[in-house]
């Protein structure tokens, strides 16, 4: 039985934590190690997991919130230094039947591939798909995109197959993609990060990403963070994070259209503050657009 790295990263999930831990604990595949790394939470998450004692828990604090990036970099040394032969990145919102591990693990097996995602789950909307295969999109920015997202599951999406992008609340990658693409980049606070690594895995070519709809995962999207306001106006702290570290993507990127796009968001974006409802009609949100735009060239 080969020994895997489960990673979290932990940062206020008081809400979330305890039936996360109950299902992890509860894994058929037993030979694991959790690594939790702790964003200096301000809430109760410590204290609920304190009453979990299981030698395969590893906490790890850190004395300030360094961003999700840098935390899955420490928590993925640590897998690959304790000789774990795969990685599992895995958010702690999500619940997940007791057969994950083993079936996550028999699907490399079966595929021959160096990662693997699972079906996605809305939770507690447990038959709406949040994830059943992703793919970049060219004309987006290389923004990758979530197949069948919002619908109603019928089996539409329960073939096996390659896919370009996995969104990495749930991802198993053998220990060889750290080894030939490198870590999470740490310079993405929040949002991006997986978007980048996973284009990295692509453009390496040397690597298969494969999606596995036997296994699935239920996430509680949104349950972790503050992408929204009232009324569903998009928060600064999102805006921010996400146009900054898209310039950043694209300069990574370096391809002639990629410099194109840089551009072509300059407007786009101010277009999005005079039309989207999805933007406060302040100048405290014209100005953070614009100012986190050209943070991008900074990064």
């Amino acid at each position: 039985m080969e020994k895997i790295g489960v990673v979290t990263v932990l940062f206020n999930s008081a809400n979330v934590i305890k039936p996360f831990l109950e299902c992890v604990i509860s894994q058929q595949h037993t030979k694991f190690n959790l690594y939790i790394i702790d964003n200096n939470s301000q809430d109760n998450s410590l204290e609920i997991l304190s009453n979990f004692s299981d030698p395969r828990i590893k906490l790890i604090r850190n004395n300030s919130n360094i961003g999700v990036a840098a935390a899955n970099n420490i928590g993925i040394k640590n897998a690959l230094k304790d000789n774990c032969s795969k990685v599992l990145l895995l958010n702690n919102d999500v619940e997940f039947l007791p057969n994950l591990f083993f079936d996550l693990i028999q699907s490399i097996e079966l595929y021959n591939c160096s990662l693997v995602v699972p079906k996605i789950m809305f939770h507690p909307n447990k038959d709406i798909i949040w994830y059943a295969g992703g793919w970049f999109k060219k004309k987006n920015g290389f923004l990758p995109f979530h197949q069948g997202v919002n619908q109603k599951d019928i089996g539409q999406f329960n073939i096996a197959g390659a896919v370009d992008y996995a969104p990495t609340c749930c991802l198993l990658i053998n220990k060889e993609v750290f080894e030939d693409v490198g870590y999470m980049d740490e310079k993405y606070f929040v949002y991006f990060d997986d978007t980048d690594f996973l284009f990295r895995v692509l453009s390496n070519k040397k690597h298969k990403l494969w999606y596995s709809p036997a296994s699935v995962l239920f996430h509680k999207v949104g349950s972790l963070s503050n992408s929204f306001k009232i009324n569903k106006v998009r928060g600064d702290f999102f805006l921010e994070q996400n146009i900054k570290n898209h310039i950043y993507f694209l300069r990574k990127i370096k391809s002639l259209y990629s410099y194109f796009f840089i551009v072509f968001l300059f407007l786009k974006n101010n277009l999005r503050y005079i039309f989207s409802a999805s933007m406060k009609k302040d100048f405290a949100t014209f100005l953070l657009v614009n100012k986190s735009y050209f943070q991008g060239f900074k990064l």
